[in-house]
């Protein structure tokens, strides 16, 4: 039977020593990425590796649980400890970057068989960081714009046909800005790979140069006159609850948020979800194996099972409507034709591949939340 130890002490995580038959995950992120492991891919896994138990341990939710898990891993390379307490982490998508920087991980993943159906960048580049071969995307999440039929037959596919379109319907487009949730963070990303006059691809990758910071300034005019055309909402959720009752016709959202809420019926099953191009940011959570992993071999099992297609289907879309970590054409066999249709039928996995973008490295992503209260906020 597993154990689910206290998720985070007063004064740092504590992990206690482990057996020999058993593996210690821990884990960044809210309580249902404890209870996934806990519950589903745990027990799966003891099944499949009789004599083996797994022990998962929280470390909370947002970039703070991921930063517990570093200091962790810092702190034990600093003993010069000979095992780690730790066998696979779960980390957020800017921490691993760091991680693999300063030698706390394993390059691991061309050791599995899952590896090679990993097609998406962010596999490889981590907000600028290269991490190819350190990281396994557990899932990915996406925003996107959601809109409603009966308002809007037939959406924007593109940042430029949406800006003409929200100027003649003015206050049928509706986002938080900056703040409150970051579908719009993430919608103002997109704009800026839109329409600023640098290079997209260097925002994404880096390195970062102060001179490509002066290169936004049509693009957030242009995204000042939009906002005023705009509905502001307050939020991830108020975006959708707007949406819900009609008081605007599209707008971003996160697409598993968005899937909840209908399988919830606070969202009308009639809306619907497009990606436009040149592509809207979204971001994974990474399974990593510690460098000094008591049980690298055991570890790699696990990661390949959680990143299985068959387990990818049934623990990462089916249960909490995220995109898979791997490419979603293996993971299509694995699914019924309903749940395939409700998560990919608007959004294909070629839109994913072509338009699902990383968010821009760290202080390219400072600068625009900068230059966008300076000179787009209403």
């Amino acid at each position: 039977m597993k154990t689910l130890l206290p998720a985070v002490l007063a004064l740092g995580l504590a992990v206690a020593p482990a057996a020999a038959d058993t593996l210690t995950v821990i884990t960044a992120g809210d309580q249902n990425m404890v209870d996934y492991v806990n519950e589903y891919l745990g027990p799966l896994f003891e099944k499949d590796n009789p004599g083996h138990k797994v022990r998962v341990v929280g470390t909370g939710p947002g970039d703070s649980g991921s930063q517990k898990i570093s200091e962790r891993f810092e702190a034990q390379a600093k003993a010069s400890t000979a095992n780690w307490d730790v066998d696979v982490a779960v980390v957020h998508e800017k921490f691993a970057g760091p991680m693999v920087k300063a030698g706390y991980l394993d390059a691991y993943r061309n050791k599995i068989d899952s590896g090679k159906l990993v097609t998406r960048d962010n596999a490889k580049m981590a907000l600028g960081a290269n991490v190819d071969g350190y990281v396994m995307p557990m899932f990915n999440s996406q925003t996107a714009l959601a809109y409603n039929p009966a308002l809007l037959k037939d959406p924007p596919k593109t940042y430029q046909d949406l800006a003409a379109w929200v100027k003649a319907h003015p206050k049928q487009f509706g986002y938080n800005g900056i703040k409150g949730g970051a579908s719009g963070v993430s919608f103002v990303m997109g704009w800026i790979y839109a329409f600023g006059d640098g290079d997209a691809k260097k925002l994404m990758n880096g390195p970062f140069d102060e001179a490509e910071t002066k290169k936004w300034d049509k693009a957030f005019a242009s995204l000042k006159e939009f906002t005023q055309n705009a509905t502001l909402t307050p939020g991830n959720a108020g975006t959708l609850d707007m949406l819900a009752r009609g008081e605007i016709a599209i707008g971003p959202v996160w697409v598993d948020m968005f899937y909840s809420w209908q399988a919830d019926g606070r969202l009308p099953p009639t809306l619907k979800l497009v990606l436009p191009a040149p592509g809207m940011p979204g971001q994974p959570m990474h399974y990593v194996i510690p460098a000094k992993s008591p049980n690298r071999d055991l570890a790699a099992k696990f990661v390949a099972l959680a990143t299985s297609p068959k387990v990818q289907a049934e623990g990462i879309v089916k249960r909490f409507n995220w995109y898979p970590g791997i490419d979603a054409e293996h993971v299509k066999a694995q699914l019924d034709s309903a749940t395939w249709e409700k998560l990919f039928t608007e959004i294909k996995p070629s839109d994913l591949a072509n338009y699902g973008k990383p968010f821009p490295i760290a202080p390219y992503n400072n600068a625009i939340l900068e230059a966008y209260e300076r000179q787009a906020a209403k």
